[in-house]
């Protein structure tokens, strides 16, 4: 399992769903802040609606 918080950008490019996408992921994590829920990928660009699935691989931990 995957932190989306602590993921590097290669790190999520391993994952079906988020490959290519990485780097816009952690640019908005970087000018946005950490991710509190997983349905904050929908507001990545590039990522709106194509993120189903991908929980069983990735998580949000708390703080």
């Amino acid at each position: 399992m995957i932190d989306l918080n602590t993921a590097t950008a290669q790190d999520l490019d391993s994952i079906d769903g988020l490959r290519g996408h990485g780097f816009e992921i952690v640019r908005y994590r970087e000018q946005r802040g950490r991710f509190t829920d997983l349905r904050q990928l929908d507001e990545v660009p590039g990522l709106a609606g194509k993120t189903d699935g991908v929980g069983a691989h990735i998580s949000v931990e708390a703080i």
